[in-house]
């Protein structure tokens, strides 16, 4: 999990920051973007991709990838901008506005899978959630803050299930959908097919 960074580290980098997000498949809520900036004496065990992770083993790790960091930021991007400028483009500028908000600002930024374009050198890695260990522990906060959120919505639009699904297109969810359409935070580019 530390190939990538262990080579900047060599190069002479220090403010090393991995940058995931979470959501860009669901029908509805926001994206959030995670950017993580590690303390390298203050690794904590067990931080893998947020997908390999169970959700209490998430929200155990997600506290002490926060106390461990150097700096740490999450950004949303809502389902109305999502439509407006496709989830591709929604999920860059969460990246960025969650770069653009760490203090110090990092060096260099390691990127699970997408090329994005920051003032600071990027390295696009493929299944970098996987590979790396700052991009996981950003996995781990765009996770669990954007789940924390459905949760809330839940509350808002209970009969969707965000509870269970975290805006996903789940069996119960498209069925709920049909039955009383669209809510605030669908994203209406998602949806459409589920309609005539």
């Amino acid at each position: 999990m530390f190939a990538y960074e262990n080579a900047l580290l060599n190069e002479g980098a220090k403010l090393i920051c991995g940058v995931d997000e979470a959501g860009r498949g669901p029908l509805a809520g926001p994206v959030c973007a995670g950017a993580f900036i590690p303390d390298f004496a203050k690794i904590v065990d067990g931080v893998n991709d947020s997908k390999k992770l169970t959700p209490k083993k998430r929200d155990y790790l997600y506290d002490l990838v926060k106390e461990s960091a150097v700096s740490s930021a999450t950004a949303f991007v809502e389902a109305d901008v999502i439509d407006e400028i496709n989830i591709l483009e929604a999920t860059k500028l969460a990246m960025r506005n969650a770069v653009a908000a760490l203090a110090p600002s990092p060096e260099v930024a390691l990127v699970d899978a997408v090329k994005l374009e920051l003032p600071v050198r990027v390295l696009p890695i493929i299944h970098g959630d996987a590979l790396s260990y700052s991009i996981a522990a950003a996995s781990i906060l765009a996770k669990v803050e954007r789940d924390r959120l459905m949760l809330e919505y839940a509350e808002k639009y209970p009969e969707y299930g965000f509870e269970s699904h975290k805006g996903y297109g789940s069996a119960h969810h498209i069925e709920m959908l049909r039955k009383y359409g669209p809510c605030p935070i669908h994203r209406a580019t998602f949806i459409k097919n589920f309609f005539k």
